[in-house]
């Protein structure tokens, strides 16, 4: 069910029971939830590989909610949105830019998490008037160190979390300790919590499309991050295989106004899930600043 853009204010509602809605960005439907306060800079999800609006930890959507207008949304041919999905980071950037400007905002903040945080990077460097703030987790700077073996390795955790019968997200986002291991657990439960009006899982073409575009963001000349001169807050686990946390030292290190919160421990990839009160008071704080 697609709510119309002028429908009741969502704000009393929770992630878990936050309406799927659509907007037309140049003939394609982008299906969104949006929740939070109405005033105020929104603060715009992106995504990571293959997520769809079921892949955000409703902990925190519902912590960042509580004093934020936050919108989540899928871009073009993922989940509920129609369209065939870019295979460069560059035009998925472009995309989220259509779909903020079609909600009508010209001030945003962003979270992106993983290939979120590549999308993040593009759109904060390429709209420095539309962009206030931006928080980058799991994530690495284009060129990093690793970022090109991620198609790989979810491949194979795919195809093992198959014959295991085991979400791949257990070993990619998290680490294989009894501490991680339980996080991830935790964390799969409440994915479930929404159980109604779910989104689709990614399709096979758009997931490839998306791998394409993560190899040749990880095989590009390293970006010079000097330009994004928003403030930015960096997360990450201590321990992530997917996008190797040295990347998110490197990505602090080069970003002119960057905050570091310092990498969660026994954490990998879901590091910002696992820790979700500790990135809520800190997101929180830094967007308030």
């Amino acid at each position: 069910m697609n709510a119309p853009r002028n429908s009741p204010s969502p704000s009393t509602s929770s992630y878990q029971n936050a309406p799927t809605r659509s907007v037309s960005v140049h003939g394609e439907n982008f299906a969104y939830r949006e929740l939070g306060p109405e005033d105020g800079v929104p603060l715009i999800l992106l995504v990571h590989l293959a997520g769809v609006l079921d892949n955000w930890d409703p902990r925190v959507v519902d912590g960042l909610a509580a004093r934020r207008r936050v919108i989540a949304f899928d871009n073009r041919g993922v989940g509920g949105s129609s369209g065939s999905t870019p295979d460069t980071i560059e035009a998925m950037a472009r995309d989220a830019v259509l779909f903020i400007r079609a909600l009508g905002f010209d001030q945003v903040d962003l979270l992106g998490l993983s290939m979120g945080g590549f999308v993040a990077q593009v759109v904060a460097a390429e709209e420095p008037r539309l962009v206030r703030k931006v928080i980058l987790a799991g994530t690495g700077p284009a060129g990093g160190p690793g970022i090109d073996k991620v198609p790989a390795l979810t491949i194979q955790a795919t195809l093992k979390g198959t014959l295991t019968r085991q979400d791949p997200k257990l070993s990619l986002f998290f680490t294989d300790t009894a501490g991680g291991r339980q996080a991830g657990r935790a964390l799969l439960e409440r994915l479930k919590e929404r159980t109604h009006d779910r989104d689709k899982d990614i399709s096979l073409p758009a997931f490839r499309a998306q791998l394409k575009a993560i190899k040749r963001w990880g095989r590009q000349a390293p970006s010079d991050l000097s330009e994004i001169r928003q403030p930015v807050l960096v997360a990450n686990g201590e321990n992530d295989r997917m996008v190797p946390s040295p990347n998110t030292l490197d990505l602090a290190a080069r970003l002119p106004r960057s905050e570091l919160v310092p990498l969660y421990p026994d954490a990998g990839h879901g590091g910002i899930f696992q820790y979700h009160e500790e990135f809520v008071t800190r997101a929180l704080g830094f967007l308030e600043s």
